[in-house]
């Protein structure tokens, strides 16, 4: 009797354990299935991923080069001597943007931008400021969107008044404009619906003088841009002091607000909690999902501020004027290498020396501008009029919005991601112009996209009440 119990006993754990395993299957069948229908495949473009695989390293190395046989690019520095200063080297940017124009069937055109300005705390004489400017115009007659990336041309010494003495610049910020000058070179060869302006712009270090010349120009011209690209320091894989060396992260700077935030702007920041949806945020998570998309071995990492810590560079002229932009830059700087005399000095060689930029890593960073330029231009314009409905209380969210004014569209992103989370984490596409979500508005924020016929994102547009 004894061995019949215990061999029932030993057949009821087996057939248990049985059931268990097969109830284990279908549960994680069942979640599996769900992660596969809840996932949203996104293919690389295959024109912006030639373009990407076009950028060569040894252009950017030559760029950066003659830039530096310059001797100084001070803002500072002579106008008139045909080999040395900010004059011979804003000639030649124009020179290589014409250069590059040949191929691009009258669509590319470039010119030097510039004003006279008068002695100010840190110009000395009456100055003509110059930015090099080459415009690559849209082929679309009906779309008027501005995407511009920039890097300045000028540089300093330790004193940045000094407009004599040999300043190489290698870094900051002959890296940011051999960016700008490669992506031109690549880009002028294809055509975008919208118009990209590639700009290497003079008077950073005095002031951010050529950017806010620009934004100002922008601003009464009323330029739509949509976004603004600033490179500044970006070549460097290491840092001074702490000796951290990596060459897989790079910098994107957002600020959370404009100063023509105020008013009612700023009620309903505040009243939707939308502090970390301003412009530039939306567009620094674009170029980090963009970036990362198309750039093996590059993490784009996300700061939560205009700038590095009470520092300022050329995006911000356009920040203050309502555009949406960021500056990007390496992930550790190194001050030895940074406004600073050529030396040595105990043993450490001091100056913004081309030997010290790692041109893997700048290529990679160029890289992530070009697929973002790219991918931005090709997109259609924005949805219009993106609205959730606040009618009523309920937990699902219900979002609807206009197709945009320009572009062919094949569909629409509707993006979510928890209030706590700084990256969008759902892209749910539809064909719809509305969508009705089981999740709450209490506890996600939404966006929407227009979204091409090859699969190009414009950026993100955050819903406003449509009332109760």
């Amino acid at each position: 009797m004894l061995p019949s119990l215990l061999g029932m006993r030993l057949n009821f754990i087996i057939q248990k354990k049985n059931v268990m395993k097969t109830f284990l299957i279908i549960v994680a069948s069942t979640l599996y299935g769900s992660v596969i229908i809840a996932q949203t495949s996104i293919n690389r473009d295959h024109q912006i991923e030639k373009m990407v695989n076009d950028v060569s390293k040894d252009s950017l190395e030559s760029y950066i080069r003659k830039m530096v046989s310059f001797g100084t690019r001070s803002t500072l520095s002579t106008q008139t001597d045909p080999n040395r200063g900010i004059g011979t080297a804003r000639n030649w940017v124009l020179s290589r943007f014409n250069e590059f124009a040949k191929q691009s069937s009258g669509r590319l055109t470039a010119f030097i931008d510039t004003i006279t300005l008068q002695p100010s705390q840190r110009v000395n004489k009456p100055l003509l400021l110059g930015n090099v400017v080459a415009t690559l115009k849209g082929t679309d007659a009906n779309d008027d969107r501005i995407f511009i990336i920039s890097g300045h041309l000028d540089n300093m010494r330790s004193n940045v008044m000094d407009g004599e003495g040999d300043a190489p610049g290698a870094n900051d910020d002959a890296s940011g404009v051999a960016t700008v000058m490669e992506c031109a070179r690549i880009m002028s060869k294809e055509s975008f619906p919208a118009t990209i302006i590639f700009v290497a712009v003079s008077g950073e270090e005095q002031g951010l003088l050529g950017s806010n010349f620009m934004a100002d120009k922008a601003k009464k011209s009323n330029w739509n841009i949509e976004a603004v690209l600033n490179n500044d320091i970006m070549g460097s894989n290491n840092s001074s002091e702490t000796n951290v060396i990596n060459n897989t992260k790079i910098r994107v700077f957002s600020e959370a607000f404009s100063v023509q935030d105020t008013g009612r702007a700023a009620l309903n920041i505040r009243n939707l909690g939308l502090e970390n949806d301003s412009k530039a945020r939306q567009l620094a998570r674009y170029v980090k999902e963009t970036g990362e998309r198309y750039v093996d071995n590059l993490e784009i990492v996300m700061v939560y501020r205009n700038d590095r810590f009470l520092r300022g560079g050329d995006h911000t002229p356009y920040v203050q004027r309502g555009y949406a932009a960021v500056r990007i830059c390496e992930m550790n700087e190194n001050y030895y290498h940074q406004h600073q005399d050529v030396r040595v000095e105990k043993g450490i060689q001091y100056g913004d020396l081309p030997e010290f930029v790692d041109y893997e890593y700048l290529r990679k960073n160029a890289c992530m501008n070009l697929c973002n330029l790219a991918n931005l231009a090709k997109s259609p314009s924005m949805p219009q009029e993106v609205k959730v409905d606040t009618k009523k209380l309920t937990n699902f969210t219900n979002l609807s919005w206009k197709a945009p004014k320009t572009g062919k569209v094949k569909g629409y992103y509707v993006l979510m991601r928890e209030t706590t989370s700084a990256f969008w984490q759902k892209k749910i596409f539809t064909t719809d112009t509305k969508m009705d979500l089981p999740y709450s508005k209490d506890n996600y924020f939404f966006a929407v996209q227009s979204v091409s016929e090859d699969g190009n994102e414009g950026l993100a547009v955050v819903p406003s009440p449509a009332g109760r």
